[in-house]
């Protein structure tokens, strides 16, 4: 009989006859126990492979179809002649080389570039660049893991919500359905991979933010707590997205519990965050607080605000007229009721919400002050100004102005009013929602979230006017636009990656199939996310007077046969550009001077060129511009050493190899750089 430490597994694993399989099946059991720890525990599946367009069929290499139409591989072994137009595959069939794409699965080394598409300049010279890079986002993150690793504010990102719909999350023309049994396993691996880049790339005090249904949302925040700490959770917002009403009237009526609220997960790189300024959030509040009763005189004496209405000759004229005033008097009753009734006694208290106030508890700092009954006085504590006051029952107290609450409102329509400070709750979205299909002229069947979400949790977290706001599931573009538009109204200099694909819809892949197109045909190219969605949605924002600079890439992966010293400089120029802080001109060619200076970065070509350019990079930080970075190009420790030493103190150095591709080397844990 097993004791009680013996599990099923034992038991089972016990009836194994063969003594050898049975004692390797064991130490793997026990391997597997051991690994085991409090928190989530999900299968980890193998990243996605990459498909590699640009890069030659040779012998060996493994290839698909490239038309995506099955998802099959092969080991490609020889050709059938010399002209090497027809491949023998692994299972001893034949294909047309035209028909193939070379695959390689994740740990076989892949050298990334950017390919410019367009480059939109409607701003000032000296403004930051948004990039929005097309391609595999797993990828597109190793490759900023490069150049971003811990300069990067804070991410929004809004992932597949993994609902197990038909097209429920659409990535690689692959989707998961409600039948997989790995559903949710294949989701977290896929977050997992990228949410841990996503971390490198960071500040300390910095934050992401993450959208998400309530199919995922407890996977995700355990999924997180891993990743990030779960220290490290700053909160989780409840955002009301949508009203019981249209189809889901129905469903409600039946005794369905319908879902009306969608969740934000912010979490912090460390408790750094806690040092940056945070933006208070506020919400409208109906109607009138009668506790806000008191009048601050200019002499530091104190009244009513009763006694004041009926001072004013305005408001007293209304409060008769609509009958609101007894014997004289005046019942803060009703106020709630004048305001929406006289326009006098609502301009009344907007030029006087200085002076009107309320009172509260006293706060321990302000103890044993002893204010004066009937007056007030301002005491200084915890680096702030409190009002103080003894009320006619010996009870001291502070004073809270009206101004504290009463201000432009965070709401859908902002309004001038009272307001209360926003907590987790974060209502109203909804009336956002029914309009967000209109916000950038472009619909998108797959969802968007509205500007304002994002720019109230950009402005809630972080007060930076150049702040680096990174988005890898940028879909429609509504993190550009919402930070663009940010810009525009304050003046900031904002920056914003955003990582798209050019996926067509499962419906839309369909439709194109059967007219006989396939990927990387210019049809079926155009009506992708990248090209018909999120380019046409930030060049709309662009037309509409958005004074920002705008690059728009392909990540292209290269053929390491070519990556030999002095090779595909061109391809790895933007990533150099972007690790550079996406400012001003780009070095796109190799000079002939062996060096070249930009006003936000330096190239080393050649170290037999380190003394003129040491020149160059000392003028420039003379004259209190000098470069962000520093790129000295070499594969000798030694010649990097040198380099250093001439150059000006306090400015960051990064040594490149030769062959640049390997700085940048993706689809390997980790990366090279």
């Amino acid at each position: 009989m097993a004791d009680e430490g013996t599990s099923i597994l034992d038991v089972l694993v016990n009836q194994v006859e063969d003594a050898s399989l049975r004692s390797r099946i064991a130490r793997e059991i026990e391997l597997l126990r051991g690994s085991r720890s409090f928190g989530l525990v999900f299968d980890r599946h193998l990243p996605e492979s990459v498909r590699l367009p640009e890069h030659p069929i040779r012998k060996g290499v493994r290839v698909a179809l490239s038309d995506e139409s099955s998802d099959e591989t092969w080991p490609v072994l020889g050709f059938t002649d010399k002209t090497r137009k027809v491949a023998v595959l692994g299972v001893g069939k034949e294909r047309p080389v035209d028909d193939l794409i070379v695959i390689r699965e994740f740990g076989e080394p892949v050298y990334p570039g950017l390919e410019s598409v367009e480059r939109i300049q409607n701003g000032p010279n000296d403004a930051p660049w948004h990039t929005v890079i097309n391609g595999e986002n797993f990828h597109a993150l190793q490759a900023l893991r490069s150049t971003h690793r811990d300069k990067v504010d804070l991410i929004y990102i809004d992932p597949p919500y993994n609902t197990g719909g038909k097209t429920s999350w659409l990535y690689n023309d692959k989707f998961v359905d409600r039948s997989d049994r790995a559903k949710s396993s294949k989701w977290l691996s896929f977050m997992e991979r990228r949410l841990k880049i996503a971390r490198d790339l960071l500040k300390d005090s910095g934050a992401i933010f993450v959208s998400i249904g309530d199919d995922e949302q407890h996977r995700l925040r355990l999924l997180m707590d891993q990743v990030f700490g779960p220290d490290n959770c700053v909160n989780v917002l409840t955002v009301e997205m949508s009203t019981t009403s249209g189809p889901k009237t129905v469903n409600a009526q039946q005794g369905t519990i319908v879902k009306n609220c969608e969740f934000v997960l912010i979490y912090r790189k460390s408790s750094a965050f806690d040092d940056v300024s945070h933006t208070p959030l506020v919400d409208s509040v109906e109607g009138w607080a009668q506790n806000y009763s008191w009048w601050l005189h200019d002499d530091g004496a104190m009244g009513t605000l009763a006694e004041q209405l009926l001072a004013d000759e305005k408001v007293a004229a209304d409060i008769a007229a609509l009958g609101m005033s007894g014997r004289g008097t005046f019942s803060m009753n009703r106020m709630s009721d004048l305001l929406v009734l006289s326009d006098a006694a609502r301009e009344f208290v907007e030029k006087n919400v200085d002076r009107i106030a309320r009172t509260d508890r006293l706060p321990v700092s302000c103890r044993g002050q002893n204010p004066p009954q009937g007056r007030y006085v301002r005491f200084h504590a915890d680096h702030r100004e409190y009002i103080l006051t003894t009320l006619s029952s010996g009870t001291e107290v502070q004073v809270l102005p009206l101004s504290l609450n009463y201000r432009w409102s965070d709401d859908h329509k902002p309004r001038y009013g009272r307001t209360v400070l926003r907590g987790d709750l974060w209502k109203g979205f909804f009336k956002d929602m029914a309009r967000v299909d209109r916000e950038g002229g472009i619909p998108f069947n797959n969802g968007k979230k509205p500007i304002r979400l994002i720019q109230q949790l950009v402005r809630w977290a972080n007060n930076s006017p150049d702040a680096v706001i990174v988005d890898f599931f940028a879909g429609s573009g509504s993190t550009a636009h919402a930070v663009m538009e940010m810009n525009s109204r304050d003046g900031g200099r904002r920056q914003c990656i955003l990582v798209t694909n050019n996926e067509v819809g499962i419906d839309q892949a369909k439709a194109l199939r059967k007219k006989g197109l396939h990927p990387g045909d210019p049809e079926w190219e155009s009506q992708g996310v990248f090209q018909a969605v999120t380019t046409t949605r930030i060049k709309n924002v662009l037309d509409s007077g958005a004074k920002a600079n705008v690059e728009f890439f392909n990540l292209t992966y290269l053929d390491p046969g070519r990556v030999r010293r002095g090779h595909e400089y061109e391809a790895v120029a933007p990533l150099m550009w972007l690790e550079g802080g996406a400012r001003g001109e780009r070095v796109d060619t190799i000079p002939d001077d062996g060096w070249a200076l930009t006003d936000s970065y330096g190239v080393l070509f050649t170290v037999d060129e380190l003394a003129p350019f040491a020149d160059a990079v000392s003028r420039a930080a003379s004259e209190e511009r000098p470069p962000a970075i520093i790129f000295v190009i070499t594969d000798s420790p030694t010649e990097y050493q040198q380099a250093c030493e001439r150059l000006p103190v306090g400015i960051e150095t990064v040594r490149l190899y030769q062959d640049y591709l390997s700085n940048y080397t993706i689809n390997i844990e980790g990366g090279a750089r």
